[in-house]
């Protein structure tokens, strides 16, 4: 349970990077 907990965390992380990063090059801004 812990490790699918983790590894759900670090899904998640990875999913809001993803998600940031295309919403940089989508929406470029001096934000980033």
């Amino acid at each position: 349970m812990l490790q699918q907990l983790g590894f759900s965390l670090i899904d998640v992380l990875i999913t809001v990077v993803i998600v940031g990063i295309l919403a940089a090059v989508v929406y470029p801004s001096g934000a980033w």
